[in-house]
């Protein structure tokens, strides 16, 4: 976290010591902190790589740069071969911090046009009087900011800013409303506090005395393609660009992997105990949650069979036994933002369980299904505008084959003759929020998926990569709400494999994940390997709202604050929600309303912990 004072007036030296301290459950091994005048950084340090184990923040290059970052490179010595071209004298294992501040001293601002990896980073630039603030390319490490007066503020952990005497607690009301109508806050540049920013994915920020400049520095490409004449190339280099996303996510001595049962997980697992045979100092171990109610759930019996082929211990969590907001009114179990998910507690548990196996990071096989979206019509109309005839027929002809054509045109016909209806916004939805938030037209809006898409052949793959539910997931994850040092690395959003992915031709390779399934060649059960994509049976969810002990939810006390935003008296009774959808929208009053009462036990008087030293 830092503070900047753009009029050059001293940082208040303990308050940012007050701030650090307060997050030192993300960084146990290392808390310090910084100032010189008008610029305070503060550093708690989790050591996670090999680098890492000499690593001390903030970190100072020349006296004139310092940097505080959570940050993880990938491709480093490819970083460092083109910093060297740059007349860098570049010390072998430097830590990733100081590896991006010899890319700034370098390139300046456009630093982050050569950095790969997961990263959130503030730079103090002693020379230019500013502070470059950037977030990796996809988000997955956050990073929040407010401005307070001639303040500027920052953390990768908002409940930090939200310490800070001069940060109201006024809420954001279009993020409220968001939340309200889809469960999450649409907008990537806000969050539900009035005063606290959120650093979208792949944008940077420089604060200087005159202001503040915010800039996007990257977009998920378009024009990449890429066809081989042999189809083991493509499996090939795919099973070469995950390894070496996995190489540089592994954790030096032990590492968790979440394995669901399902092909990506799968391949994500298989992958790391290939890196790791031989190597007895890099243990594994699999977590996988299921439901074990008969029926319900087959991922945990797929989870173990492909653990037990792979030699990786596993530890099955079963979720039978969760209630909905189970343990709400737990401090320790409150989340910064509010949360659609009744079951939250699960989250904290899982986690729990990391930390007290010394587990510090986690891989999870989070992004294939986005980046393998497949779609057969635009591959269709790009072999027919190359003029690729023999392609196309033999594509169609292929496809055909393995997916019958009748019930795909039954379905649009369907659609298209079916007239769509009007939205409506939920009866109990405050209207003078919705005023005052113009929430029709964001409904209308971020309801579905829509175009105008980019992509020629991956259209909706490629749009899927900026949905506000990946900082959702990146977020919920991060040890800023579980408030356990363990950190969730995602293999398939190394940049090397979006890169890739979205310059293959969808068909065969994302047909049924055909690329996937065939780089897994005998390196998972068949069972594992060949099973089709099984969504869990039943409604768990309503199902449990419709149990006895469900009842108090109807009784439940109201946060005074709740009617600016929600009706109540225009609330449905939850035994009647039939549907996971209808239940999970008619949860989410009761979820705003909890998370409102929980403010009033996060929030203490910051200036009385400094008085006190």
């Amino acid at each position: 976290m830092g503070i900047f004072d753009r009029r050059g007036a001293p940082v208040e030296r303990e308050l940012l010591r007050a701030l650090t301290r307060f997050v030192s459950y993300r960084g146990p091994d290392a808390c310090e902190v910084w100032c010189d005048t008008s610029i305070g950084f503060g550093h708690t340090l989790l050591r996670t790589t090999r680098e890492s184990l000499g690593e001390r923040q903030p970190a100072c290059l020349d006296g004139k740069l310092w940097i505080t970052a959570d940050a993880r490179l990938d491709s480093r010595g490819a970083l460092e071969t083109e910093l060297e071209a740059e007349g860098r004298k570049i010390r072998r294992a430097l830590p990733d911090c100081d590896l991006i501040l010899h890319a700034y001293a370098a390139w300046g601002e456009n630093c982050v046009l050569h950095l790969r990896g997961d990263f959130a980073f503030a730079i103090w630039d002693a020379r230019q009087q500013l502070v470059f603030c950037a977030r990796d390319h996809l988000g997955i490490k956050p990073f929040y900011y407010a401005e307070v007066g001639e303040l500027f503020l920052f953390s990768n952990t908002l409940d930090c800013l939200r310490l800070h005497p001069g940060v109201s607690e006024t809420l954001n009301e279009t993020a409220v409303a968001d939340f309200l109508l889809f469960g999450l806050n649409c907008d990537a540049a806000a969050t539900t506090f009035r005063d606290i920013c959120r650093l979208p994915g792949a944008h940077c920020v420089s604060v200087a005395k005159d202001g503040l400049r915010l800039r996007r520095y990257w977009t998920a490409p378009t024009n990449g393609r890429i066809r081989y004449r042999r189809a083991d190339d493509y499996i090939e280099h795919f099973q070469s660009l995950l390894h070496a996303a996995v190489a540089d996510r592994l954790h030096p001595s032990r590492t968790g992997i979440f394995l669901s049962g399902g092909l990506d997980s799968g391949a994500v697992a298989a992958t790391a105990r290939e890196l790791t045979v031989g190597r007895p100092e890099a243990a594994l171990q699999a977590y996988t949650a299921f439901y074990e109610s008969p029926g319900t759930d087959t991922d945990g019996a797929y989870a173990r069979m492909a653990a037990d082929f792979l030699g990786i211990p596993i530890h099955c969590q079963t979720l039978d036994g969760q209630r909905p907001f189970d343990r709400w009114d737990d401090p320790a179990l409150a989340s910064p933002e509010p949360v659609d998910d009744p079951f939250l507690a699960g989250l904290f548990d899982q986690f729990r369980l990391l930390a007290a196996a010394d587990c510090q990071v986690v891989l999870s096989g989070e992004g294939a299904d986005n980046l393998m979206h497949f779609e057969m019509w635009p591959h269709v109309a790009d072999l027919a505008h190359r003029r690729e005839w023999f392609r196309l027929a033999l594509d169609t002809t292929r496809y055909l084959r393995a997916r019958p054509i009748w019930p795909g045109v039954r379905r649009r016909a369907k659609a298209f003759f079916r007239k769509d209806r009007a939205p409506e916004l939920p009866r109990w939805l405050s209207p003078g929020l919705a005023g005052r938030t113009d929430a029709l037209a964001r409904w209308r809006q971020f309801s579905r998926l829509s175009g105008p898409f980019d992509h020629p052949l991956l259209p909706k793959g490629h749009a899927s990569l900026s949905i506000p539910q990946w900082s959702l997931l990146f977020e919920l994850e991060d040890p800023g709400v579980t408030r356990c040092p363990v950190e969730v690395r995602y293999p398939f959003l190394d940049l090397r494999v979006v890169d890739y992915l979205l310059a293959l031709p969808p068909f065969p390779w994302f047909f049924e994940k055909h690329l996937v399934r065939e780089a897994l060649a005998g390196r998972l059960p068949e069972k594992v390997r060949v099973r089709p994509k099984t969504p869990i049976q039943g409604d768990p969810l309503a199902e449990s709202l419709r149990q006895p002990e469900a009842a108090w939810l109807e009784r439940m006390p109201w946060a005074e604050e709740l009617g600016q935003y929600v009706d109540v008296s225009a609330l449905e009774p939850l035994e009647s929600q039939r549907k996971s959808e209808e239940a999970a929208a008619r949860l989410r009053p009761i979820c705003f309303n909890f998370w409102l009462q929980s403010l009033r036990r996060v929030r203490y008087n910051l200036h009385v912990e400094v008085g006190n030293g």
